[in-house]
């Protein structure tokens, strides 16, 4: 499996994030033709050699004209569906602006729905992001991890005014991952930069088991007295010390993961469900309530939490700031799952995507998106159950085209 490394030297932005991966490798010739269809004001795509105490570096510069448009989430959609990018892009760049969304939902007290970003809305964000989204799949990465993050510190100008460092939005987006200062009077972490680390990595912390291949670095563009790069590894999983798994091929992957549970009778509900979206969001694979009867006769509920052995730790300490729990069991559980490939189909009201299962090389599992079909719901007034029904149509109909 081929996975990359985020080494956060200085942090990170879009721009180094892009820069980092063109030089690992992605073709930004095709990457700017494909971010060309964009629905933007015009645009450049330029890259430059630098060298950053003795470290050589790729600084991406996206050249526009002046002024910005303040965007909101939905309007950003828009553009992504009409620049008919490859569907794994498509949907990796939808799910960074969606963490972006949510994010600055909670640190302005907005809906999601209406939340209007000011930089992040303007040309050199949105091609930051969608040339990154595009960069990573081009290379082929299946998953990603990363080193704790340096944010700096100090205040930074932004269009609201002045606001400290790290920014509200990114502490939002690196909760709970591993955070510093590195004692840094300068923001080293852009909310861009941090929406990529939220919607992509797996895990934060050492280096994995991998076997590299290539090596990228991004150059930021403020001058530091440390190289001021983001580094990216990308290779081959290394699973040389692993046991082969005792299951016949294409029926499942078969894994050991963590349950951490913890039972609590003194949560809000909305607060519970808020712990919920925290934890999915920090990397959890799934989580759930189950309501239970304490001693006493306590009404309570068990938080319950799916996650990989990588991600115990944090999962652990969110629950226990979200929930305020004074204990969390854990527990191994044996897991298999169905291979998947995500597609999207065009409905009459907008594209959608498509999870699919396979077993044995057959499709035994077709679901549409929730969130897409919600979406197009939305913006044309069409019943979900509609879009819904309609998406899994076509989903089954172009598997079996397959055939």
């Amino acid at each position: 499996m081929r996975i990359a490394y985020f080494d956060c030297i200085a942090g990170i932005a879009g721009d180094m994030a892009l820069g980092a991966l063109v030089d690992a490798g992605a073709d930004l010739e095709d990457i700017a033709a494909r971010l060309a269809r964009l629905p933007l004001e015009p645009f450049e795509i330029e890259t430059e050699d630098v060298e950053t105490h003795g470290l050589h570096a790729v600084r991406v510069h996206v050249r526009t004209g002046p002024g910005a448009i303040a965007r909101t989430y939905a309007n950003i959609r828009g553009l992504l569906d009409e620049a008919g990018l490859p569907s794994e892009a498509h949907a990796l760049a939808s799910r960074i602006f969606r963490r972006l969304a949510e994010a600055e939902a909670v640190v302005h007290h907005r809906d999601v729905e209406h939340v209007t970003f000011h930089e992040i809305g303007a040309v050199d964000s949105i091609v930051d992001i969608a040339g990154t989204a595009l960069a990573i799949t081009q290379l082929g990465i299946e998953r990603i991890f990363a080193s704790p993050v340096p944010t700096g510190l100090g205040m930074v100008r932004t269009q609201h005014g002045m606001m400290p460092i790290p920014a509200p939005a990114v502490v939002e987006l690196l909760r709970g991952a591993p955070i510093f200062s590195r004692g840094v009077p300068m923001e080293l972490v852009t909310p861009t930069g941090a929406a990529i680390l939220a919607a992509t990595v797996e895990g934060f912390g050492d280096l994995p088991m991998m076997r590299p291949d290539a090596v990228g670095y991004g150059a930021g563009s403020t001058r530091a007295d440390f190289p001021n790069v983001l580094r990216v590894i990308v290779g081959e999983e290394d699973t040389a010390h692993r046991a082969a798994p005792a299951v016949p091929p294409d029926r499942g992957e078969a894994s050991t993961e963590v349950v951490l549970e913890t039972n609590v009778d003194d949560l809000a509900p909305e607060v519970a469900a808020y712990a919920l979206e925290r934890l999915l969001a920090a990397g959890a694979q799934d989580a759930w309530l189950t309501p239970i009867v304490m001693k006493k006769g306590r009404a309570a509920v068990t938080i319950s939490v799916l996650c990989g052995a990588d991600r115990e730790d944090e999962l652990r300490a969110l629950l226990f700031r979200e929930t305020g729990t004074l204990g969390v069991r854990s527990s191994r559980v044996d897991k298999r799952a169905l291979a998947r490939e995500e597609v999207t189909v065009a409905t009459r009201y907008g594209s959608v995507g498509v999870k699919v299962g396979t077993l044995d090389g057959e499709p035994v599992s077709v679901a549409p998106e929730y969130e897409d079909c919600a979406r197009v719901a939305r913006e044309t007034g069409v019943p979900l159950r509609e879009i819904y029904e309609e998406a899994l149509r076509l989903g089954r109909a172009e598997l079996d085209g397959r055939r």
